[in-house]
């Protein structure tokens, strides 16, 4: 990753953010001096980002034996682990809203999934506290979790195009119509995703849904293309790999809320600048045949 590209894309949308939203921040009524830190808040930033394409599995070993080291004519300005730490919340409405920005657009071939995000081990349930009043138990195809589920849908050229998190034992189809609200064509997903008022509610928008029947669903015609299509969902699959093993937003040593969530957005960011994508590779009369054969 070009970590002087990277910092120049941060620095103009923080150039633009931090005014706008000091603007619509609620006042306590106190009188503040509202000094500048040390560190630029696009600083912080890139750091964070840059975390997740390291390949280091903690953030304090990156910080300490990496940024400081060798990064210290990048950065001259600085902070301590622990104060840097303790200033990563304010990054986390940034990292948000510029997440947005690095979103594609939708190609007429979609596809949907989630992954639970495990915040401790199963045994250790009872005695976590950091996420207690925000996370949840919930189930999937390989056994009981406790933490959140991070919902991602894609096009057909792996780039991401939404994504939500919630508690763990959430639904699966609960965010769709959110997450599917600015797309078109068509939508593939797993059998979690099977609902009938779903999916009418999503073809009258214009986007047509497509899951595997269950074992005990009358069997439908499907048209081939569909049936090949689903058998590409591992595109998704392959990019959740990616997020929690190059990326690595998956793991149990967090102990701030903020942070976590900071930690999370920064690696979906880091994604997105990745020099390659999973991908169909269709091309565009491919591409027009499939969105053609919609209804």
């Amino acid at each position: 990753m070009d970590i002087v590209a990277l910092f120049c894309d941060l620095d103009k949308f923080a150039i633009v953010f931090e005014p706008l939203w000091k603007r619509h921040l609620l006042s306590d009524g106190k009188k503040h001096r509202n000094r500048p830190g040390r560190m630029y808040l696009s600083e912080m930033m890139t750091i964070l980002v840059l975390f997740h394409a390291s390949g280091y599995r903690d953030f304090k070993h990156f910080y300490l034996q990496h940024i400081a080291l060798h990064c210290s004519g990048e950065f001259p300005h600085l902070l301590s682990y622990n104060r840097f730490v303790e200033r990563i919340p304010e990054a986390l409405a940034a990292l948000t809203c510029y997440l947005q920005t690095r979103m594609a657009s939708c190609s007429g071939i979609s596809f949907i999934d989630s992954t639970a995000l495990r915040v401790c081990h199963n045994l250790r349930i009872a005695s976590h506290r950091v996420m207690r009043s925000l996370a949840r138990r919930g189930k999937t195809s390989t056994g009981w979790f406790y933490g959140f589920k991070l919902h991602l849908i894609t096009n057909d050229r792996g780039e991401l195009l939404n994504v939500c998190l919630t508690a763990g034992n959430v639904d699966d189809r609960k965010p769709v119509e959110a997450l599917a609200r600015h797309l078109f064509g068509k939508l593939f997903g797993d059998k979690g995703y099977i609902s009938q008022a779903l999916f009418e509610k999503l073809f009258l928008r214009g986007v047509r849904l497509i899951t595997r029947l269950k074992s005990k669903m009358k069997n439908t015609l499907m048209p081939l293309m569909d049936k090949l299509l689903l058998r590409k969902r591992a595109i998704i699959e392959t990019i959740i790999d990616q997020l929690k093993n190059i990326s690595q937003i998956e793991h149990s040593r967090h102990r701030s809320v903020s942070n976590y969530f900071a930690d999370i957005i920064a690696g979906l960011i880091a994604y997105t600048y990745q020099d390659k994508f999973p991908s169909l590779n269709l091309q565009p009369d491919q591409l027009q045949l499939l969105q053609g054969n919609l209804i």
